[in-house]
């Protein structure tokens, strides 16, 4: 049981196809997956992965040119994650914000759970109940980039 071993475990092995993929505590694995995989597998519901480029510190995700801080990451394609948890809603002109359709809304008691589309290309987001549920159909901006967002290259992580 995934919920049992992440909270009494001190360290948790994560395996895929007969290999560890990550050794740590359950908190490194949450917050910053070594590997897409572990994104996926830790949470619920696991990590959002984008796909974008990042060329001369700028990422071309789902059509829209983001300035990234991190100075270390290579040109090329990305994958961006975020887990559901630290996606926000935010103003249209926030840095890291994209504009996303909302596709469902599940309320869960404390907090709605949003699904919404970019691009083609699908997240989710869970958003605390005192915020107003956003309407299917609608737009809305999800910051997307902030200090929890992990970037992975050949699905490791980067940074």
């Amino acid at each position: 049981d995934q919920t049992e071993a992440l909270t009494f475990a001190d360290e948790v092995v994560v395996m895929t196809r007969g290999r560890a993929v990550q050794v740590g505590a359950a908190d490194a694995l949450f917050e910053r997956p070594q590997h897409v995989f572990v994104g996926h597998f830790i949470g619920s519901p696991g990590m959002n992965f984008l796909s974008a480029q990042h060329q001369d510190g700028r990422l071309q995700l789902a059509g829209y040119s983001l300035a990234i801080s991190q100075p270390n990451l290579p040109s090329g394609p990305l994958q961006v994650g975020v887990r559901p948890e630290y996606l926000a809603l935010s103003a249209p002109d926030a840095p890291g914000a994209l504009p996303c359709t909302v596709l469902r809304v599940q309320d869960i008691g404390t907090y709605w759970m949003l699904t919404a589309e970019v691009g083609g290309q699908m997240l989710r987001a869970r958003l605390g109940s005192e915020t107003a549920a956003p309407a299917v159909g609608g737009t809305v901006w999800l910051k997307v980039l902030g200090e929890h967002t992990c970037f992975y290259q050949n699905e490791e992580l980067l940074a």
